[in-house]
């Protein structure tokens, strides 16, 4: 499948929805997709950061990762989205990168895209459906075919049972459900439709 692109996208503070992103980067790789890892750039000011001593931590380490830009949807016949959760839609840091991709939108460069999307907040219902099907309304905007996990895989049960997107329960100690396998179908999943879309369309 290494003529299938996939890109994981990721907003994170203090690295959960990082995890999340690598575990989808390694289902990609794992099925012989070319997958890019991609951070959102971060908007916060420094003072707030500095403020947190796991968002300060999370920053410094990840500073070896790419941002991603508008290039990178535009190359991608996949794309895995993660992002927390702030009062129920995505976090502003995410949602001022979603906002620059108009131009492509405009010149209908992100139609007929395998999307998909996971989120996170730090209680198992802290708005983590709500995000994913808020990212899901813009990316019935771009044109792009949603891809949730359903219940595609018995992993689905085990990991909380979420049909739209893997959620988790972030607190210090870590995320508290096991989500691994399930954020890994996920990814699986949607390279997979992604390459029927593909297929379909005779550029396979």
């Amino acid at each position: 499948m290494a003529d299938l692109n996939l890109a994981v996208v990721y907003y994170s503070s203090t690295g959960t929805n990082h995890q999340m992103a690598q575990w989808a980067q390694e289902a990609g790789n794992d099925v012989g997709a070319n997958v890019r890892l991609r951070k959102v750039p971060e908007t916060a000011p420094m003072e707030a950061i500095e403020s947190n001593p796991a968002w300060k931590e999370h920053y410094d380490k990840s500073q070896n990762i790419e941002e991603v830009t508008t290039e990178d949807l535009e190359w991608a016949d996949a794309i895995v989205f993660s992002a927390p959760t702030r009062f129920g839609v995505e976090a502003s840091q995410f949602r001022a990168f979603i906002d620059t991709t108009g131009g492509l939108w405009a010149q209908g460069k992100l139609m007929n895209k395998a999307v998909s999307a996971m989120s996170s907040a730090q209680n198992p219902h802290g708005g983590q459906e709500a995000t994913v099907l808020s990212i899901y309304k813009t990316m019935a905007h771009w044109g792009a075919i949603i891809v949730p996990p359903g219940y595609s895989d018995p992993v689905q049960f085990s990991s909380g049972g979420n049909p739209y997107g893997v959620s988790a329960t972030a607190t210090e100690e870590g995320i508290v459900e096991d989500i691994e396998e399930a954020v890994k179908h996920q990814a699986r999943r949607t390279v997979e439709v992604a390459k029927w879309i593909k297929d379909g369309q005779g550029n396979g």
